[in-house]
């Protein structure tokens, strides 16, 4: 483990599973869903807009003070996932969130149902008026609404329903052991091997990975098909007509934008990902590289280590370089123990940022073994924490953020980290081997993640029409990959259960686009920003960015890059993102 990791403090929260707190906040979550049941239920479409925004200030507390106690339980649990006691606790609080959830529900589904004109007229009070952009997204899934009856049924079922395999999946997969170099590692631990400088160290840590995912995969089949199931019979009853039309309701983007995206990439795989591989494969001395060679270090990549105070300084470093404002949000998350980034059993692999809530702060969980991935990850996560942080004046109810724009501030900062260390480095060897090693993040976050995408289209679509096999999954799994991934990639059998490992198609579905979208998103935001301190602007584009994340959701995508000057509708804004990939990959058949 590298040298000071930090282990989260979750007492700004409380003071464990019995603290008198807790149970304070649960009761009094109770008591006031009755009260605005009881009060409001069935009236929301006869009282005046003083009346509503009431409804709505005491609704949000009730989520906000919820969303307290849902959130340490999940912190928790996803810092040991081993302990029972931890387990049970996680579950009783996702229980006590659904019921009183479903009490709440009533709020709105009947504000879906008021008649447009209705609301506009009430809009005008300025105590309403300034929930417009939360209640224009209650809004928009009025169209495939329940009868509240079924909707109250939905959401007292969850933790029993999906929820439940969901959790089956993740103790599931925290708890698998990986045979590897003598003993038994962690997955967190046997997927950082695949990126060792030792090539027989990645091939063993490739074939353990694939023989336990292997041993695991009637379960793991069993999931995923009873997942993509309960999605498809919800998604019929409400009326969606695509597997993936849901999530992009709920990322507030429309289906024909995320088809473009999905489009775009998959006509420059050659271009980038199969191009990348084939230069990588040629450095290795090879024509051809085993998949878990995939993230090797290149040939001269002395494999430096960074230890966690050089982590910390560069993306401190790396914010302040771009705004003071942002390196100050992000210094309390190391000096008040915000951050688990400590390896261990029973620890979620993976990384994220969770916002908790307004009134609180967010926490980042990681996974660092002190390589420069690992500090990107850092770099990631804290985009996230300092979005998190800057959009909480919005409140509960508008600080969260659609996934496509909440991927763009952790992949802005990724850059911002990326451009500190290409700075530091004076060794034009040095140089390209960090810019390889961007363009392979990049293919990871563009290309690779909509390979996942594809993989899940097919996925749910064939589950539409019967349970799937191990052996039909992974069927799918390796045709969409090798057409993202390309021939200078080897993917024998030993490949088809990597599938298994995802989370994100157990957690979210649909989830993976996101990170392609963001980083699209980036690239064409960095040329932006590159151009206007071409111009002597980049104060305004810097303001420009910092009003897009202090909005948090309360701007849709396409509001919030007008300022940029950019239209995600159009191809050619796609095309910005992904050119600038391709460009970085010329520049590295120079080089070679």
């Amino acid at each position: 483990m590298p040298d000071s990791c930090p282990i989260w403090s979750l007492s700004d929260l409380y003071d464990g599973v019995k603290a008198p707190a807790l149970q304070t906040d649960i009761a009094a979550c109770r008591a006031a869903a009755s009260t605005l049941a009881k009060d409001w239920q069935g009236k929301l479409g006869t009282i005046s807009a003083a009346q509503l925004a009431e409804v709505i200030i005491a609704y949000e507390a009730v989520l906000e003070r919820l969303g307290k106690v849902q959130s340490h339980a999940q912190l928790l649990f996803a810092a040991n996932t081993n302990d029972p006691a931890i387990a049970k606790h996680h579950q009783s609080i996702r229980e006590v969130g659904a019921e009183i959830g479903a009490s709440l529900l009533f709020v709105e589904l009947e504000l879906a149902r008021l008649d447009e004109g209705h609301v506009q007229k009430l809009l005008g009070d300025e105590g309403l008026g300034r929930f417009a952009p939360w209640l224009r997204r209650v809004r928009a899934m009025a169209p495939y609404q329940l009868s509240d009856e079924a909707e109250k049924m939905i959401a007292e079922r969850a933790p029993t329903g999906t929820g439940a395999w969901v959790r089956l999946f993740d103790e599931t997969t925290t708890a698998m052991r990986f045979a590897f170099q003598g003993g038994d590692v962690t997955e967190a631990e046997i997927l950082d091997a695949l990126s060792s400088p030792d090539a027989a160290k990645r091939k063993e840590a490739g074939q353990s990975l694939s023989a336990t995912l292997k041993d695991h995969q009637r379960m793991l089949s069993l999931v995923i098909n009873t997942i993509a199931k309960d999605k498809q019979i919800e998604d019929g009853w409400r009326g969606f007509s695509r597997p993936v039309s849901s999530r992009n309701l709920a990322n507030d983007v429309d289906d024909v934008v995320v088809d473009a995206l999905v489009q775009a990439v998959n006509d420059r795989n050659a271009d980038l990902s199969h191009r990348y591989y084939r230069l990588k494969a040629g450095w290795m001395g090879k024509k051809q590289i085993d998949w878990w060679d995939r993230n090797a270090p290149l040939p001269g990549d002395d494999d430096r280590h960074y230890d966690w105070g050089d982590a910390k300084q560069i993306v401190l470093d790396a914010f302040h370089g771009f705004d003071p404002e942002m390196a100050e949000i992000a210094m309390p998350f190391f000096t008040h123990n915000w951050i688990d980034a400590a390896p261990r059993a029973g620890k979620t692999s993976g990384a994220f940022s969770h916002p908790v809530v307004p009134s609180a702060h967010p926490y980042i969980l990681m996974n660092f073994a002190g390589k420069s991935r690992d500090v990107m990850t850092l770099a990631h996560e804290m985009g996230h924490g300092i979005h998190q942080v800057m959009a909480a004046n919005q409140g509960y109810l508008m600080s969260d953020t659609p996934l496509t724009l909440a991927e763009t501030a952790s992949v802005f900062a990724e850059m911002l980290a990326f451009r500190q260390l290409v700075d530091r480095q004076s060794d034009p060897k040095a140089r390209r081997l960090l810019l390889a090693g961007k363009v392979e993040d990049m293919l990871n976050t563009v290309v690779r993640q909509i390979a996942f995408h594809n993989f899940e289209t097919e996925l749910h679509n064939a589950r539409a029409k019967a349970e799937l096999t191990a052996e039909e999954i992974s069927d799918i799994w390796m045709e969409t990959q090798r057409a993202a991934l390309g021939p200078a990639i080897k993917t024998g059998d030993d490949y088809r259960p990597i599938w298994g490992y995802v989370p994100h198609f157990i957690h979210t579905p649909f989830y993976v686009y996101a990170y392609a979208f963001g980083d699209c998103l980036v690239n064409a935001l960095w040329q932006k920003y590159q151009l206007a301190q071409t111009n002597n602007d980049g104060d305004v584009f810097i303001q420009n960015y910092k009003h897009l994340l202090k909005a948090g959701g309360t701007e849709r995508y396409d509001v919030a890059l007008q300022r940029f000057d950019l239209d995600a509708s159009k191809s050619e804004f796609w095309s910005l993102g992904l050119d600038m990939i391709s460009g970085m990959i010329d520049e590295l058949e120079g080089l070679a």
